[in-house]
């Protein structure tokens, strides 16, 4: 059973230098106590399983099992265990990454020392924590357009990814088994949520756009 005063915290971060000021870091403060720290995702996973872990501050860019795999792996196994995703990227795909995997806080490596104790304070308590830039990011996600192609049809993304490699309307029947009649309409249906004028405009937005997969 760990003393409810302090919490134990493990680092997960591929830098030295890193580690090491956050580790410097916790000496200033009596109630963190550092239980472990790992250079990559596979190695925090393995020390959850022997030491007594709190809170870990998870780096999300390591070679290896990654972060936001990590976090995953873990708060599927120890869901006792909170993760601050600490980081110096502030890219959409991540923030979303993180917290999809279960990161309680997102925070930015130039938080001061002060700010991160208490978020993994913040954290062992079950509050969330995220830092200006990462909420910007989230905020102006929300409130942007969608992009082009985001009501397509799985068939009509069939149909698309068939006039991208140039085959015709008979062909695209023959391809999917379907009368000329339906092709035509979902080929009418492809421009009109694309907003494009013809067969060539629609190809070049799912190009443009990385609408089908081959």
């Amino acid at each position: 059973m760990n003393n409810e005063t302090t919490i134990r915290v493990m680092i997960v971060d591929d830098h030295d230098i890193v580690r090491g000021g956050l580790i410097g870091m916790m000496d200033a403060f009596d109630d963190l106590k550092l239980v472990g720290e790992a250079t990559d995702g596979e190695e925090a996973i393995r020390l959850c399983h022997t030491a007594d872990v709190d809170v870990i501050l998870m780096d999300l860019v390591m070679p290896g099992m990654d972060g936001i795999t990590a976090i995953q792996r873990i708060r599927a196994e120890f869901p006792s265990i909170q993760i601050i995703a600490l980081t110096t990227f502030r890219e959409e795909g991540l923030v979303r990454g993180a917290l999809q995997a279960g990161a309680i806080s997102y925070l930015l490596k130039n938080v001061s020392i002060d700010e991160l104790a208490k978020a993994i304070r913040d954290a062992h308590q079950g509050r969330a924590i995220i830092s200006p830039e990462a909420t910007e990011i989230l905020i102006s996600a929300a409130t942007r357009p969608p992009a082009p192609g985001h009501d397509l049809t799985e068939r009509e993304r069939e149909v698309l990814r068939l006039l991208v490699e140039g085959l015709s309307n008979q062909e695209i029947g023959e391809r999917l088994v379907i009368s000329h009649s339906t092709v035509k309409n979902h080929v009418s249906s492809i421009l009109s949520k694309l907003a494009a004028s013809n067969r060539a405009e629609a190809v070049a937005l799912a190009l443009k756009y990385d609408l089908v997969q081959f």
